[in-house]
């Protein structure tokens, strides 16, 4: 159905100004984002189509933009529009969780707090997080995609936000998708390097390797700085 074939009352935008969006459906809440249907298929029809996909909506952060539109009345532009809004409300869900962290001392509390970022990713991502003079979190930053090889990762991009943020601790994190959390001799020669270079400008170094999936429930990373191997 198309939705200018609603009475006005009935139509979600002016639902969602009227009753507020907790009273929206996610039904709703989609056809919203995606706007329109198509000739084939009414927007109503789309958003049935898209929530019919999956056994509960928690599932659709996970999907690849590829399986998306290939949902009846999807396609490219309405996958890559839906999973920019999931996007974008993952990581404003996420940020309000950091911005109320207190201490970060020890590697369990590292990975308790930020193991969502590698949520879903099948690429090795690498993070710093910047810590001030009571080991309180001040932010992080995602500074490079994909293998992570000590001849790419630049030592002044870190240590320039720790400048920045006037941190006195940092915090290195990557995730081996493979699932082995074991350092690979890159990982080795990064690590040292950093250490180096921090001890040179007054900061403290830290680093861990997360693996992708699990290391909430058995503690599959490996921590540098635990196992004194700096």
């Amino acid at each position: 159905m198309n939705l200018k074939g609603l009475p006005s009352e009935e139509r979600p935008r002016e639902r969602f100004i009227k009753y507020g969006r907790d009273n929206i459906s996610n039904e709703e809440l989609i056809e919203i984002i995606l706007k329109s249907g198509t000739r084939k298929y009414g927007l109503k029809e789309i958003s049935h189509n898209i929530l019919s996909s999956v056994n509960n909506i928690n599932e659709l952060k996970n999907m690849e933009v590829n399986t998306l539109s290939k949902i009846s009345g999807v396609g490219n532009i309405k996958a890559i529009e839906l999973m920019a809004a999931i996007e974008l409300g993952r990581r404003v869900y996420l940020e309000d969780n950091y911005k109320e962290l207190v201490y970060l001392t020890n590697p369990e509390s590292i990975i308790n707090y930020f193991h969502n970022l590698f949520d879903g990713i099948k690429q090795e991502l690498f993070y710093v997080i910047y810590l001030d003079n009571q080991k309180k979190y001040i932010d992080k930053k995602l500074l490079f995609k994909g293998t992570v090889n000590y001849s790419l990762v630049h030592p002044r991009e870190i240590f320039k936000w720790a400048y920045l943020m006037s941190a006195s601790y940092i915090i290195c994190i990557h995730n081996h998708p493979s699932g082995n959390s074991s350092p690979s001799g890159n990982d080795i020669e990064l690590t040292k390097r950093i250490k180096d270079i921090g001890i040179l400008h007054g900061i403290c170094y830290r680093w861990c390797i997360c693996t992708k999936f699990f290391f909430k429930a058995n503690g599959n990373y490996y921590s540098f700085y635990q196992d004194n191997n700096l």
